[in-house]
């Protein structure tokens, strides 16, 4: 097996760049129009001139496909659709030997219906030890009929399912906070976590460098399953911190135990996905014996407001602050809108965009960059309707479109579909003409694109000193503007008006939009020193 790129560093995920690969999305190596593991492995030196650390994948272990592999039915194989085991260590060696490391994705919460346990449960009896590794429960109401409590599924529906019993007869319930084919795990059973440590140890054994876990705030249940009270705000990525559902005491214990497994495998790391508001909750996932990284959403929510980006700063430094923790900095990803969408669309929204990705890479700590977002991709909300595959549109009833939009296929070369993506005829999403001019090939010699600022940022950052340095120091600025300097000596400045203004006293070493007369454009950012 292959070993991490170079030298030992302590803490290199403290001020990484992480680039989040969607397998799917990313390259085809076998003409099936989906993305694989063989297909990144293709596209490994893209990566290293785009200069990037570490990538993070997406599921890629074995799964039918409910939910894009967030429902898992072997956890330490990889699914045919994106290769095979020798594929995933043939990318680990390649990815290792450019200096790029290789984080996965791990579903601690759940598995899938057509998991083996899962499959041993539905055939086993009320209070056996096979259901016991899931959350079975009788129904409420004369007959059992009603779910055993209100929780809804993130999803949308229910949060329960009936069983039919072997005999034929309505049965129990079982509990999956999202897709039915997505049955939580009782992770108060010794057994649930005995399975897991052989999955971490199966890939980290294989080279892999971490995992970025999902729903990492999840896990844990709270005794007696108590009902839900916000059920009118109940939506997909948007918890409350007195949500029953989500964010229990006992989840930590979990999150040590996952830490003393890595722990033995030098210089890996475990990144949460944590959605929780409160600052000091927060900060408890990265106590020293924790998570080493925490997920922070507040950037990626921000509205294009000055006053509410910096205040996403300042809440994003407090939440890590009372554990000493690392702070985490993303602007979209598989599950959000693309930003250049966000922003406004067209060319309003890329160069607001472009904007804050200076502002993002000039924060202290670790950022995550999602595909396509280094091309300036916007979200793809015209697709089909008999297109659309995520869950959420099903059990939506068709209200809500889902996160398809933000998942559609990487354009690589070309004037027409698929852009090189595959050569294949279509693509498991459909790809839009108009980006055409977005692909790698249009980009990638072309000094004023969006590809060639994100390698200039990424190359600044990673060799000038002046990104040193933990702190964030305010400026006084112009209204709708912000301005900060890091203590290595970077400055930040970001003018969120359509009109140029005065930027700070330095010198300009990148900028998101040609100056104008010595000031910062409209909706532009700039580096000084």
């Amino acid at each position: 097996m292959s070993t991490p790129p170079g030298t030992p560093a302590q803490r290199w995920w403290a001020d990484a760049v992480f680039y989040q690969v969607y397998p799917r999305s990313f390259a085809d190596s076998n003409a099936d129009g989906v993305g694989d593991l063989d297909g990144i492995r293709d596209k490994l030196g893209y990566l290293e001139l785009l200069g990037v650390d570490a990538i993070w994948l997406n599921p890629v272990m074995r799964s039918p496909m409910a939910d894009h592999g967030y429902d898992v039915s072997d956890p330490r194989d990889v699914d045919p659709l994106f290769g095979d085991l020798a594929a995933l260590d043939a990318l680990v060696e390649a990815a290792h030997a450019r200096r790029i490391r290789v984080m996965m994705d791990l579903v601690p919460n759940h598995t899938s219906s057509e998991h083996l346990w899962f499959r041993e449960a539905l055939v086993a009896a009320p209070d056996s030890p096979e259901r016991a590794r899931y959350h079975f429960r009788d129904g409420r109401g004369p007959n059992g009929d009603l779910p055993p409590n209100n929780w809804p599924s993130v999803f949308g529906g229910p949060a329960w399912t009936r069983v039919t019993e072997p005999d034929g007869t309505p049965g129990q319930w079982y509990l999956h906070l999202f897709a039915p084919e997505q049955p939580d795990l009782n992770w108060r059973n010794d057994e649930v976590f005995e399975d897991l440590e052989k999955t971490l140890r199966f890939w980290l054994d294989r080279g892999v460098d971490g995992f970025r876990i999902d729903v990492a705030h999840g896990m844990a249940k709270p005794g007696g399953l108590p009902d839900f009270d916000h059920w009118e705000q109940n939506r997909l990525l948007r918890h409350f911190d007195d949500d029953p559902r989500f964010n229990n005491a006992e989840v930590h214990d979990i999150h040590r135990r996952i830490r003393s497994v890595l722990d033995e495998y030098p210089d890996t790391v475990a990144v949460g996905e944590i959605w929780v508001h409160d600052h000091v909750l927060f900060s408890e996932y990265l106590r020293p014996d924790e998570l080493h990284l925490a997920f922070n959403f507040h950037l990626a929510l921000a509205r294009w407001d000055a006053a509410e980006i910096r205040e996403a700063i300042d809440v994003s430094l407090a939440a890590v602050a009372p554990s000493g923790g690392v702070a985490t900095w993303t602007l979209s990803n598989h599950d959000i809108e693309r930003e250049v969408t966000r922003y406004g669309g067209g060319p309003l929204g890329r160069d607001r965009a472009r904007a804050m990705i200076l502002v993002e890479l000039a924060l202290p700590g670790a950022a995550f960059l999602y595909n396509g977002a280094e091309l300036g991709l916007p979200n793809v909300d015209d697709l089909p309707e008999d297109a659309l595959q995520d869950p959420v549109w099903e059990r939506s009833g068709h209200t809500d479109r889902g996160r398809d939009g933000c998942r559609v296929p990487m354009p690589w070369e070309g004037t027409q579909p698929p852009f090189g993506f595959t050569s294949a005829s279509q693509t498991w999403l459909p790809q839009p003409d108009t980006w055409a001019g977005l692909t790698v090939e249009a980009q990638l010699e072309d000094v004023s694109s969006t590809l060639s600022l994100y390698r200039a940022a990424l190359e600044a950052r990673r060799r000038r000193p002046e990104f040193d340095g933990a702190d964030v120091d305010w400026y006084g600025s112009p209204p709708g503007c912000l301005a900060f300097r890091r203590s290595g000596g970077l400055i930040c400045a970001l003018n969120t008006t359509e009109h140029p203004v005065e930027m700070p006293p330095g010198t300009v070493i990148l900028s998101s939009a040609p100056l104008v007369d010595g000031q910062l454009p409209g909706n532009g950012a700039a580096w000084l020193i």
